[in-house]
């Protein structure tokens, strides 16, 4: 019945694939490459894998009052939850991970799934995303650009203990080796401030299982690096670079689209780019009393959507994943050969030092805003207050 269940699903995504042009060009998704005349259903298979999230209605309203809908306006925050949870599959479940639907999951999977839910105390709701976004100078229900959605998911990621990760957005187009370094290996906190921080936020985030933040070691790296590819249109001189980037290991794709209108980007054919849509609307969806969730509204199973790299709009922020700091060396090592060293007019820059016109970095322990809206943090006077009985500066 497995076996059945795996062939049907591929007659359905192969019928899907219709539209694709027949080409010996290799189709690039996350890193991995696929061919579509000799496996279009792997091609498939990989994309209906990845996290779909969308609009969605008749969730618990925002802030109490506010909207119980996304519809219109949360495209681009969809967009980072989507960046942010392939992350999150890669460090779990690793790249190569398959989802097939009616399969039992991974334990690790739902949990994932759980972070994402469109509830006030998931840790990468739209309710803690768009609240955190206040601080950002977004009104609750307005357009998120894709810088404003890195600095939202770095804010939150401090609370995640589970995943634990380092987020990393760059400034002025320019990623900083030593300052990633001195994150992914920054001291963690003791087990007592870090219990007396978890138990402050504890109820917007849910965080009661075990504290991965406490294990020594490389953090794993989120790293995201806003860009400008042009003024009104993308400049064709940065698109080979920016194709390039799907093809790394490393690749989470890239947020992006048009004017208030968002893609997540995950891919390319030729000069087309490859991306789920977050522009349909279902309702939400709640864990089952056992945990687990019905996620078949999470995973697009039809043809990805397709549109030509030159009607990119030039604001796009590019995401990486390095699980272990060999990743992160690998990285550096593929952006000098196939980036740097290939192009006059570079679409960023990778320094090794930090540059000493900057402020010093510090890496970040603590949100920077305290006005969500929501449970996170409860008055800026509590936050100090702990910040002085544990002497963190």
């Amino acid at each position: 019945s497995v076996l059945s269940r795996y062939e049907n699903q591929i007659t359905i995504l192969s019928d899907c694939l219709e539209e694709f042009p027949e080409t010996d060009e290799p189709v690039w998704i996350l890193g991995r490459q696929h061919h579509l005349n000799t496996d279009k259903s792997k091609l498939l298979l990989d994309v209906s894998g990845r996290l779909w999230f969308t609009y969605r209605r008749k969730f618990s309203p925002i802030g109490g009052t506010g909207p119980s809908s996304d519809a219109g306006w949360g495209c681009m925050l969809r967009c980072g939850q989507m960046m942010l949870a392939q992350a999150l599959i890669c460090r779990h479940l690793g790249r190569d991970w398959q989802w097939e639907k009616h399969k039992k999951q991974p334990e690790e999977y739902n949990r994932i799934l759980q972070c994402f839910l469109d509830r006030k105390d998931c840790c990468y709701s739209i309710h803690q995303m768009a609240q955190m976004g206040v601080g950002e100078g977004k009104s609750i229900g307005e357009w998120f650009g894709p810088n404003t959605v890195a600095q939202v998911l770095k804010k939150l990621a401090l609370f995640d203990e589970w995943n634990s990760l380092a987020v990393y957005v760059s400034m002025d187009n320019t990623v900083v080796i030593e300052d990633i370094k001195k994150m992914c290996w920054s001291p963690t906190q003791s087990s007592s401030v870090a219990h007396s921080s978890a138990h402050l936020h504890r109820s917007a985030l849910g965080q009661n299982k075990n504290i991965a933040g406490l294990c020594p070691g490389w953090k794993p790296l989120l790293l995201i690096i806003p860009l400008r590819l042009g003024i009104n249109h993308i400049n064709p001189v940065y698109i080979d670079a920016f194709k390039e980037c799907f093809k790394m290991p490393q690749s989470l794709g890239a947020l992006g689209g048009k004017p208030n209108n968002a893609y997540y980007f995950i891919g390319f054919l030729g000069n087309e780019l490859i991306y789920l849509d977050p522009h349909t609307t279902q309702s939400f969806v709640d864990s089952e009393e056992n945990g687990t969730v019905d996620d078949e509204s999470f995973h697009c199973q039809q043809a990805p959507h397709r549109m030509k790299i030159m009607n990119l709009d030039p604001s796009v922020a590019l995401g990486f994943f390095c699980k272990e700091e060999c990743d992160f060396d690998n990285w550096c090592s593929l952006v000098q050969k196939e980036i740097l060293n290939q192009q006059s007019l570079q679409m960023f820059e990778l320094v090794q030092k930090h540059p000493p016109h900057w402020p010093p970095f510090i890496p970040p322990t603590k949100p920077e805003v305290t006005t969500t809206g929501a449970e996170l943090i409860e008055s800026t006077d509590k936050l100090f207050e702990l910040e002085e009985e544990f002497e963190i500066l």
